[in-house]
């Protein structure tokens, strides 16, 4: 039996996607942001727990050959732009993250990704806040714009702080949200009840950005100097749909190795791959990476949310079922 080959987004849909692209070049081009382009193929994957890299084999053509990897952000390769004095830097690309598929999830998406030099975080919300209005609009154009910090957002939706809550309070609002599985991890209990409970309430009518996740959440973002117990990172919702995640990005080189060395200790711990460091990112962070802010914004989730889409597969012409 011939396998279906027909696209599962609509021409128009395509018409769609294409708009909203030219809008968000035209956005970028009128700020002087340059637009760049880096490799899909990596010589090193992510050491995010959370996040999968996909492997790629290469034959060689004598006997041995190595693995690569395909990107799940540009992030590393931008940043090494960065260090080299590329300036404003933007990226439409596509992405690929292994084990995600749902609603939301695709394995492959695309991500627009942008990196800011000598702004603040704050600065950087209100350019999101203008190209998603931009992108979203006419009807988004009338959202308002709402901010608040991770620990006010736990204690208004769920009377929880999450920087004091004892972990036995803070494994039974999980179990009470319908966590199954038995975990005494602090990270995890606090990532599943924004996912399942917070989160979807975020955004409804609204531009809500997250911002102060805490230190132990902070990937590549600096600590907040006033406060270190929370990390200089948002992420912005819309009608209870995550759609970016930006840093004020650490650019010591020291501090990010130890970062990615702990993460590898908990990717062993839980039975997951643990691959080598990417270097040249960790290099280019030594040479010095400029003060600046990035963040990376679900383009296809946006288009979802531009065209009043229920599942991710309305917006994309061929999902992974289908490539």
């Amino acid at each position: 039996m011939t396998a279906d080959w027909r696209p599962t987004a609509s021409a128009a849909m395509l018409k769609r996607r294409a708009d909203l692209l030219s809008r968000a070049r035209e956005f970028f081009f009128a700020r002087g942001v340059l637009e760049v382009d880096t490799p899909l193929v990596i010589n090193a994957p992510v050491t995010d727990v959370h996040i999968h890299s996909a492997r790629v084999l290469f034959e060689d053509c004598g006997s041995s050959s190595r693995a690569y990897f395909l990107h799940t952000s540009p992030e590393y390769a931008m940043k090494r732009l960065l260090a080299a004095g590329a300036g404003d830097i933007y990226q439409i690309c596509h992405v690929i993250r292994s084990l995600e598929r749902g609603r939301l999830h695709n394995a492959e998406f695309t991500l627009i990704e942008w990196y800011r030099r000598g702004i603040s975080l704050d600065a950087l919300m209100e350019e999101v806040d203008a190209l998603l209005r931009r992108l979203l609009a006419p009807a988004g154009a009338q959202r308002p714009t709402e901010r608040i910090s991770y620990r006010d957002v736990f204690l208004r939706e769920l009377a929880i702080d999450p920087f004091s809550v004892c972990l036995e309070a803070l494994a039974q609002a999980a179990r009470e949200a319908g966590l199954a599985a038995a975990t005494a991890d602090r990270d995890e209990l606090l990532e599943f009840l924004m996912g399942t409970r917070i989160g979807p309430r975020l955004g409804r009518g609204k531009l809500t950005f997250v911002y102060g996740y805490p230190a132990s959440q902070a990937a590549l973002a600096r600590l907040d100097a006033a406060d270190p117990r929370a990390a200089e990172r948002f992420e912005l919702y819309c009608d209870g749909v995550e759609l970016a995640n930006g840093f004020h990005e650490l650019a010591d080189a020291a501090e990010q190795r130890s970062r990615f060395e702990g993460d590898l200790a908990e990717r062993r711990r839980l039975g997951l791959s643990a691959e080598r460091l990417d270097e040249r990112l960790l290099g280019a962070l030594q040479a010095g990476l400029p003060d600046c802010c990035g963040v990376a914004l679900g383009f296809d989730r946006t288009v979802m949310l531009a065209a009043g889409a229920e599942c991710i597969d309305e917006v994309l012409p061929f999902p992974i079922e289908r490539a």
